[in-house]
């Protein structure tokens, strides 16, 4: 029966993070330096908030786009955070998590061929739901720019068939965002071409140096912007996410959304609206302890020689590979693993521009982060440059 199935499907791998993350995983006394989890609890007035739903029985379906209290809060809090102004009746949808939304927005707007520019590297879960409409992911190099997929960088890969671009900051794996200017110069160009932006910005409570600015202030027409809990509120197994666009967009792409899974966890829900409204800054005290783990982080791979941007946002460091090892990203991680126990992500898993380089995570706690940068650290002493 294998040749029944969808061609699009079959030809779709597995997440090279969950791949290689799958192969070591039994080692025992490894540490990882591999996850994408922050690993701080769920606040608990938003757990309690979801035990309370549980016990007040809403457990039935909710509206497709999410209960109304739900999208005001997140609508409210869009605006004072970014300053972006959406009306909760026709321009928000809460997602079962950013990766539904991703899902939703590219079925809605992607035909057989039509072209999407994706900064490389990049996260790995924009490919698959582009390939399987029929599109075309069109991966634009960034490395010699400091990852930074600006208006220079992305002009001239557009073409007639362009139809989205995707700027995914702060980025995952790199850490880098955009500075406002950045952003105005690609919206000014962008403003009169028939090209939606898909504006992943589920990292936006965690930048360190600048507050986030979001491109939908400068081009809300046509950009999708996709947001969520799991990073700012420490939520990745509660599944909320949101999209927020013009109605225009979002009247269509509700739809696809409500033949996808009806609505939202109404549980869920629940709890997001505590963690939007009571625990609005609840990031803040996360987003500290991060920043103190990416200095540390930072000096210690300057200590080892190692090539890296300085994060901006998000919580990992995208590191060279020193050229001289002659390793490529897969097989360097592997004797990672092998030498000194630490697992990294290989950046072969964020597209061939990721070749080169490893992911590390800083998304754990300081005495992890100690005693795998002193493996890695001895595993440069074994294997000198």
């Amino acid at each position: 029966m294998d040749h029944l199935i969808n061609p699009r499907v079959k030809n779709i791998e597995i997440s090279g993070i969950r791949k290689f993350y799958n192969m070591v995983s039994h080692t025992e006394g490894l540490i990882s330096l591999t996850i994408g989890q922050p690993d701080f609890p769920t606040p608990e007035h938003v757990k309690k908030a979801g035990i309370l739903a549980i016990e007040d029985n809403f457990t039935s379906y909710t509206h497709n786009a999410g209960t109304l209290e739900l999208r005001k809060a997140a609508c409210d809090f869009m605006k004072s955070k970014y300053g972006l102004n959406y009306i909760p009746d026709s321009e928000v949808i809460v997602t079962m998590g950013a990766s539904e939304a991703i899902d939703i927005a590219f079925r809605t707007i992607l035909t057989d061929e039509a072209e999407v520019l994706l900064p490389g590297p990049v996260y790995p879960g924009y490919e698959p739901v582009i390939r399987m409409m029929g599109a075309v992911p069109i991966y634009i190099d960034t490395r010699k720019h400091q990852f930074r997929f600006t208006l220079d960088v992305i002009k001239p890969y557009i073409t007639k068939k362009t139809r989205c671009i995707v700027l995914p900051y702060p980025s995952n794996p790199t850490g880098v965002s955009l500075t406002e200017s950045e952003l105005k110069e690609l919206a000014d160009f962008l403003r009169d071409k028939e090209i939606f932006v898909l504006a992943d910005e589920i990292y936006s409570e965690l930048t360190y140096d600048r507050d986030h600015t979001s491109i939908a202030q400068y081009l809300k027409d046509k950009t999708i912007l996709i947001n969520g809990l799991s990073k700012s509120h420490s939520m990745t197994g509660w599944r909320i996410g949101f999209l927020f666009a013009p109605e225009t967009i979002t009247q269509h792409i509700l739809k696809v959304h409500q033949y996808n899974v009806s609505c939202a966890n109404s549980i869920a829900q629940k709890a997001a609206f505590e963690a939007l409204t009571t625990g609005k800054n609840d990031a803040n005290k996360m987003k500290i302890e991060y920043q103190k783990r990416r200095n540390y982080v930072y000096q210690r791979l300057q200590n080892m020689e190692l090539e890296v941007v300085m994060p901006e946002g998000a919580f990992y460091f995208f590191v060279k590979i020193p050229e001289e090892m002659g390793l490529k990203s897969f097989d360097f991680a592997l004797d990672l693993v092998k030498q000194v126990k630490v697992a990294v992500v290989p950046g072969s898993a964020f597209s061939e521009y990721g070749e080169g380089y490893f992911r590390l995570s800083f998304a754990c706690s300081m005495d992890t982060l100690m005693e795998g940068l002193d493996r890695i650290e001895q595993y440069f002493q074994k294997n000198p440059r």
